[in-house]
């Protein structure tokens, strides 16, 4: 009787442990740390870069797919060939809205103001916890107030400055479409990744990334090369900080984290941007950035409250 009891109770710790030992909720914080420290760089290089922003995207997908292939290919190989169907759609899916939010995102910044686009695109947060509620998840009233506050740390940063112009309008929109694309991104990841590995879900999804905006570029006429050497090491540079340890690491981190907190701690690139080019390019950060970013903090820390509490629950 004590011998099959242990035996049941082996059972699940064998099977945690042929699944590897799940990352605590304090290393998951500090990946994000980093996640979000590798896309902060982004802005700031792809303005030091010449290149032009469609092109950016496309390189930058399509290094992280050639760095990803020959780990995909070999230690995840099993994997990445047994993919269900459904996982298989919703990685694509996932891939395609991160074309999306960057075909439509990197042109808006020159349609409407470099501060308007940037607001509109990081309501990420906001749709993500709508899209949640129509699927049925009733997210705490803390969630929510922690995602207004850690907008409104964006917007005292950014400001508003809304023209009423129908090219300014135009950029505005696809802005606030790019935020859109980007929440659906991070659920269909976060449902993906419950399931399947960093490695194989990062590679089906930039790859679908990579095809997606190759074809925009090659519709839209971007240039794709003849670029001087410092342009391809900042793209270089670029897809090991924003791509490979930017987005690779939140396709980790949301498996444990959730949407709901890995999302809203995407709005902490803005002020991260802002500090990064004041060291590096020299430009002297707005006063509001250090009260904004306080104020972000304080959301994300209201979301991440939110969410122990509910796994406590």
């Amino acid at each position: 009787m004590t011998s099959a009891r242990t035996c049941r109770e082996a059972l699940p710790k064998a099977s945690e442990a042929a699944a590897g030992p799940h990352p605590t909720v304090r290393t998951d914080l500090l990946l994000l740390a980093v996640a979000i420290s590798g896309i902060s760089l982004s802005a700031p290089l792809i303005a030091a870069t010449a290149a032009p922003a469609l092109a950016i995207a496309f390189w930058r997908n399509a290094m992280a797919v050639g760095a990803l292939t020959p780990l995909a290919l070999t230690r995840h190989r099993a994997e990445l060939f047994s993919l269900s169907r459904r996982n298989l759609l919703l990685a694509v899916a996932a891939g395609a809205l991160l074309a999306v939010h960057f075909g439509v995102w990197l042109p808006s910044l020159q349609m409407t103001s470099v501060a308007s686009s940037t607001a509109l695109v990081t309501t990420t947060p906001i749709w993500t916890t709508l899209l949640m509620r129509l699927r049925g998840h009733r997210p705490p009233a803390l969630v929510w107030a922690g995602t207004a506050l850690a907008f409104l740390g964006v917007v005292l940063l950014t400001g508003v400055d809304l023209s009423l112009s129908s090219r300014a309008l135009a950029g505005d929109a696809l802005a606030l479409s790019g935020g859109m694309a980007a929440a659906g991104y991070v659920l269909l990841g976060a449902e993906v990744r419950r399931t399947v590995g960093t490695v194989t879900y990062s590679y089906v999804c930039y790859g679908t990334t990579t095809v997606l905006l190759l074809a925009t570029c090659l519709v839209s006429g971007a240039s794709l090369g003849g670029y001087s050497g410092g342009t391809w090491l900042k793209l270089a540079v670029l897809t090991v900080t924003a791509q490979l340890l930017g987005h690779s690491l939140i396709n980790r981190v949301v498996k444990g984290l959730g949407p709901s907190v890995t999302s809203t701690a995407i709005l902490l690139e803005t002020p991260g941007a802002a500090l990064i080019a004041a060291l590096w390019l020299g430009q002297t950060p707005p006063v509001a950035s250090y009260p904004a970013l306080a104020v972000i903090m304080a959301g994300l820390g209201f979301v991440i409250m939110a969410d122990r509490v509910a796994k406590k629950g």
